[in-house]
C-alpha cells in the first residue's frame, strides 16, 4: 500500500471516530459480580467533554448491582444492523471503564441529569425524585474501534484521541 492510501485509510478512521457515538443513544454494558457472574445489558447515555460517559439506571438492577460490587464495567456502542454493510463487521466502538455512583442532588449529579433530560426529555423527570436510580459515572481507561475487516484500532492516549491500528502481526484470517 503507498503512503498516500496508509494516511487516507488512517485519517477516514480518525473521522469515523470522532463521529462515530453522535447517532448513538445507548450503549451495551458487560459486568459481572464479586464471584464472576457476568451479565450483558444495555443504559442510555451522555457524554462529557473529557469523554467520560454516564449512565442512568436503577438500583434493582444486576448490572447497577455489579457496578456497585467491582467498580468495572465494559462499554460497547456498535452499528445498528439494519444499516450495517456487512454483519460480520459492524462498526462498534468499546471500552474498558472504572465507575462510580454521582453523590445525589451535588452540583455535578444535576448538571448531568439535566443532559440527560436535553437528551431524553420528560422521562428524566419521573426517573429524578425515585431513590433507586442513580447516575453512574464510567470514565474510560482504554479502547477498540472497529470499522470493518482489518480496520480495527486501539484507542488510548490520554485524551482517548489515538488511534493505533491492529495488526493482527502478520497472522491475519487464513485457513489453519
Amino acid at each position: 500500500m503507498t503512503e498516500s492510501k496508509t494516511d487516507s485509510k488512517f485519517e477516514k478512521a480518525q473521522s469515523t471516530y470522532a463521529t462515530f457515538l453522535d447517532g448513538i443513544s445507548s450503549l451495551m454494558l458487560a459486568t459481572c459480580d464479586a464471584s464472576g457472574q457476568p451479565n450483558a445489558s444495555y443504559a442510555p447515555f451522555v457524554a462529557d467533554d473529557e469523554r467520560n460517559f454516564y449512565v442512568y439506571i436503577s438500583g434493582l438492577s444486576t448490572h447497577t448491582k455489579n457496578i456497585a460490587e467491582t467498580g468495572k464495567v465494559s462499554v460497547m456502542a456498535i452499528e445498528d444492523e439494519a444499516t450495517t454493510q456487512q454483519i460480520f463487521a459492524r462498526g462498534r466502538l468499546s471500552f474498558e471503564c472504572s465507575a462510580a455512583e454521582l453523590e445525589r442532588e451535588t452540583e455535578e449529579w444535576e448538571a448531568i441529569a439535566d443532559r440527560f433530560h436535553k437528551r431524553f426529555g420528560k422521562i428524566i423527570d419521573v426517573f429524578r425524585p425515585l431513590p433507586d436510580f442513580r447516575i453512574i459515572k464510567l470514565e474510560p481507561s482504554a479502547g477498540r474501534f472497529v470499522i470493518g475487516f482489518g480496520a480495527a484500532y486501539d484507542v488510548s492516549g490520554d485524551d482517548l484521541n489515538t488511534l493505533v491500528q491492529v495488526t493482527g502481526e502478520g497472522k491475519g484470517h487464513g485457513s489453519r
